[in-house]
């Protein structure tokens, strides 16, 4: 047989085996992922490579499963210090950020150890919290605030586990803290930078008098943007507080009226509670003319590709042609947006 002959008869097997196992949800996808899987037998001889891959792939899909039933919820990912201690000022205001934003309804996700991890689960309280936790052989296990909930998951790999938060979370906190904490600071920075992942608040929490994050921020803006390594656009991505209470007003207010994004045939559609004027459009237009390739700002009905329960269907949308590029002056455009 040829090699489509081959394939074809291959696609066809797999079918039947999604049919023996009842089918379900994208089975299209499902079907490409096996094919993928089979390939591992003659393409990745090294047992530990293939070992990546499988692991991967289970804790991926067990990740989804546990987030599924909350997909409605808005949820935000704490970061910090596994070593801060409960009796220190930055536990205590973690505690309390996590405890504001759970009282507006808003889950935390966490990375389920001690610290300020800890403190954000404390705060919010376990049904209120996810745990996303890394196996560490030096660490026990997850903090006892989520230990026994169903919400936790742990992790052998970094990569996977920092997927899942930035996936599901619709805004990140970050507290001070170590290696870990800067590299989480500045993977959620370049992945919305580059539009890898969806807009959302940043917010950068130092104690009253503190300077942790400010000296980060000084650090920012005299080695990348003074040497041109980033945009000043880009120093808006963050909001740096000593407030647990403004940080939650942050978080919240991104989300007034502006709902959520995606992409449809080349165009962004931005999805709203409350649609603009068509004066309010005209100034957008011109106020944002310079991140605007193709088709101008404009106030659209759900499109027919918009069909899925997380497309939102019944809320007002704008959509236009975006550059891809202007990530830092897209979230102006919905800071804009905010304030109708």
């Amino acid at each position: 047989m040829s090699n489509r002959e081959d394939r074809d008869a291959l696609r066809s097997n797999i079918r039947e085996l999604i049919k023996f196992k009842g089918g379900g949800h994208n089975a299209d996808l499902v079907e490409d992922l096996v094919e993928q899987a089979l390939k591992l037998l003659h393409d990745v001889e090294h047992r530990g490579d293939a070992r990546i891959i499988e692991t991967s792939v289970r804790e991926l899909r067990y990740a989804f499963h546990l987030f599924a039933p909350y997909s409605n919820r808005r949820k935000v990912t704490i970061f910090g210090s596994a070593r801060t201690s409960p009796d220190k000022v930055e536990y205590q205001q973690a505690v309390e950020f996590a405890r504001l934003c759970a009282a507006e309804d808003w889950m935390v996700i966490t990375g389920a150890g001690p610290g300020i991890m800890q403190a954000g689960n404390e705060g919010a309280g376990s049904e209120m919290s996810f745990g996303a936790n890394i196996r560490l052989p030096w660490e026990s296990g997850a903090n006892p605030v989520i230990e026994h909930d169903k919400k936790l998951i742990n992790f052998k790999y970094f990569f996977t586990r920092k997927l899942t938060f930035i996936r599901h979370s619709d805004a990140v906190a970050l507290f001070p803290g170590g290696f870990g904490t800067q590299d989480e600071a500045f993977e959620t920075l370049t992945l919305v930078q580059t539009g890898k992942t969806q807009l959302m608040p940043l917010v950068l929490v130092d104690k009253p008098g503190g300077t942790y994050w400010k000296t980060w921020e000084k650090h920012v803006r005299e080695h990348l943007l003074r040497n041109e390594l980033i945009s000043p656009e880009d120093l808006g991505f963050w909001k740096i507080t000593d407030d647990p209470a403004e940080a939650v007003k942050w978080v919240t207010r991104f989300y007034r009226n502006f709902h959520s994004y995606r992409f449809v045939h080349g165009e962004l559609v931005i999805r709203l509670q409350h649609a603009p004027t068509a004066t309010a459009l005209e100034a957008l237009n011109e106020d944002f003319s310079g991140i605007i390739e193709g088709a101008p700002i404009r106030s659209i009905e759900a499109t027919d590709d918009e069909c899925g329960d997380d497309d939102h269907v019944d809320l007002p949308r704008i959509a236009f042609g975006f550059d891809r590029r202007s990530y830092a002056r897209l979230l102006e455009l919905i800071g804009v947006l905010n304030n109708y």
